[in-house]
C-alpha cells in the first residue's frame, strides 16, 4: 500500500468505516493557504485532494523563503524589510511608498566607521552611530537629511513594537533646523540647463521633469509620477493632484510643452508615467526615485556651468516669483500652486524693483484716469 501525502490522515468510524482526513500545521491553516478538512472515504480521491492541497503550501513555503524580515536577517537591511512586509507600510499611498523607499535605501547605503548601514545588526545601532549618519546625510542637505532620519525612526519603532529591538537609535537626535530657501533660477539659467538635458535621451525625461516643474509651479515630487490619465493634450489641461496637501489643480499647457509632450507619447506612452527613468528594471519602467533625480540633475548642471546653489526643487519657487512679480492676483496664483491659505504665499514675494515698478506703475494709471 502506497504512502499517504503528507498531513494526510487515516482514521475509522466507530462501525469500522474508513474515511482520510487532511491535518496540515496551524500556520498554514493561519496564513488561509489551506484548511484541515475531511477527504471523504475514497482513497485515490483523497490522496488527490491531498496533492493539490501539499502543492498550495510548497508555493507558499517557496515564497517565504525569498521574502527577507528580521527574524531571518539580523540587519538594518532586514528590518528595514520587516517593515515593508507590515500593515503600516502597506497602507500608504503608491507614491508615498516609493518616497520611502528612495529614503531608506540612501540611509542604507551610508558607510560608517567603514561598515556600510545596511550590514550592522540592528541590535548594534546606537545613538552615536545613527548621529554619525544623520551629520553625514546633512552633507547632502539638511531638509533630505531630516526626511531620512524620520524614515528611519518608523523603521525602528517598528521593530521595537514587533519585539525585534529594544530602543530607538534616531529617537532622541535633534533635527538641524532648515533655512527658508530663496533661490530662484534665472531665465538662463533655465536655457541652459534645458538645451543639455534635451541633447541627450538619457537626460530627456530629466528636462522634461524640469520644464514641466516650471511651466505649471508644481513639486517635483508629484511631476516626477505624474501619470498620462492626468494629461488631456487634445484640450492642452493638465489635472494634478498634489502629493503633500492632497490639493487639486488644474491647469493649461503651453503650445510647446504640449508638442513635446506629444512626442513624449509615442516614445513612452505605452506604459503608465508621463517620464520615466528610460532604463526599465527587469522590463518595467519605473519614476526616478526621489534619492536619485537629484543626482541625476546635478550632473546636468554641472555641464551646463549652473550655479551648485541650484536645485530642481527651486524651479516651484522660481515660476511663482515670477507670478508675484508680474502682479498676479493671490487667489489666482493659489489656484496654480494649489496652496490653501495666503499666508503660503507670502515665502514668494521678493521685494524686486520689477514687482514694486509694477505697483507704482499701476497706482499711476489709477491717479491719472
Amino acid at each position: 500500500m502506497s504512502q499517504l501525502p503528507r498531513y494526510t490522515l487515516r482514521s475509522k468510524l466507530a462501525g469500522g468505516n474508513i474515511y482520510y482526513r487532511y491535518n496540515p500545521p496551524k500556520k498554514y491553516v493561519d496564513a488561509g493557504i489551506v484548511a484541515r478538512c475531511n477527504l471523504g472515504n475514497v482513497r485515490d480521491r483523497a490522496i488527490r485532494k491531498a496533492e493539490k492541497f501539499n502543492v498550495l503550501i510548497d508555493e507558499y513555503d517557496a515564497e517565504q523563503a525569498t521574502i527577507v524580515n528580521a527574524e531571518k536577517n539580523k540587519t538594518v537591511y532586514g528590518l528595514v524589510h520587516d517593515y515593508y512586509s507590515s500593515h503600516d507600510y502597506n497602507k500608504l499611498r503608491e507614491e508615498t511608498k516609493e518616497h520611502y523607499k528612495g529614503l531608506l535605501q540612501a540611509a542604507m547605503d551610508t558607510e560608517i566607521e567603514g561598515k556600510v548601514l545596511k550590514d550592522i545588526y540592528y541590535k548594534e545601532m546606537t545613538t552615536r552611530k545613527a548621529k554619525l549618519a544623520y551629520e553625514l546625510w546633512c552633507k547632502r542637505g539638511i531638509s533630505m537629511a531630516n526626511h531620512i532620519m524620520a524614515t528611519m525612526r518608523v523603521v525602528f519603532y517598528h521593530g521595537m513594537n514587533m519585539e525585534h529591538c529594544t530602543t530607538n537609535p534616531f529617537a532622541n537626535i535633534k533635527k538641524h533646523k532648515t533655512s527658508s530657501r530663496k533661490v530662484v533660477w534665472t531665465q538662463d539659467d533655465i536655457r541652459q540647463f534645458l538645451d543639455i538635458a534635451y541633447s541627450e535621451w538619457k537626460w530627456r525625461n530629466i528636462g522634461l521633469i524640469a520644464q514641466m516643474a516650471y511651466e505649471w509651479c508644481q513639486r517635483v515630487g508629484d511631476i516626477r509620477v505624474l501619470k498620462w490619465e492626468n494629461l488631456n493634450l487634445d484640450d492642452a489641461r493638465v489635472h494634478i493632484k498634489q502629493s503633500k496637501r492632497r490639493a487639486e489643480v488644474f491647469l493649461p499647457i503651453s503650445d510647446d510643452l504640449c508638442e513635446m509632450l506629444q512626442e513624449q507619447r509615442e516614445a513612452f506612452g505605452f506604459q503608465e508615467y508621463v517620464v520615466p527613468n528610460p532604463k526599465p528594471v527587469r522590463g518595467v519602467y519605473k519614476p526616478y526615485t526621489m534619492y536619485k533625480l537629484p543626482n541625476y540633475a546635478r550632473v546636468i548642471m554641472n555641464e551646463a556651468n549652473l550655479s551648485t546653489e541650484l536645485r530642481l526643487s527651486d524651479l516651484r519657487r522660481t515660476g511663482t516669483t515670477e507670478m508675484v512679480d508680474a502682479g498676479v492676483g493671490i487667489g489666482q496664483i493659489m489656484s496654480v500652486t494649489g496652496h490653501a491659505n495666503p499666508q503660503s504665499v507670502k515665502p514668494y514675494i521678493k521685494h524686486t524693483y520689477q514687482s514694486a515698478n509694477y505697483a507704482l506703475t499701476e497706482r499711476k494709471k489709477v491717479l491719472t484716469t
